[in-house]
């Protein structure tokens, strides 16, 4: 499993789901659909319509892959943080049941305000 606490993913960019598409499709259920894909080095987050999927691409040669799910049922509660003036960041934390915490840091104009609703609509429906 991706260590979340130790920044594994530093400073996500928003992508477009087409690239996660070929990287993660394989892995989404029937009726599961891409809402928002990240893109941190080579690592990469997806929102979907039921989890958050994590890839962490491990080696020199990228083959070695690790798929972490995080399903939305299992979020006890969740806190995001804008960017500012000065510090561009934004960050979104999540305490999953059994797990703790996970954060996530996002560079530049993501909004962190949709995605506290997106979860907020799979977690509270």
């Amino acid at each position: 499993m991706i260590d979340f606490q130790n920044a594994s993913f530093v400073k996500l960019r928003r992508v477009d789901d087409s690239e996660a598409d070929s990287k993660l499709a394989h892995l989404l259920l029937d009726g599961e659909t891409m809402m928002m894909s990240f893109r941190g080095m080579r690592d990469m987050v997806v929102f979907t319509s039921k989890r958050i999927i994590a890839l962490n691409v491990q080696g020199m040669t990228g083959k070695k892959k690790d798929y972490t799910s995080l399903p939305y049922n299992k979020v006890q509660a969740w806190s995001v943080e804008t960017a500012g003036t000065f510090d561009l960041d934004a960050e979104l934390e999540l305490w999953f049941s059994g797990l703790g915490k996970v954060r996530f840091e996002f560079a530049g104009n993501v909004d962190v305000a949709y995605l506290s609703k997106l979860i907020g609509h799979f977690v509270l429906n």
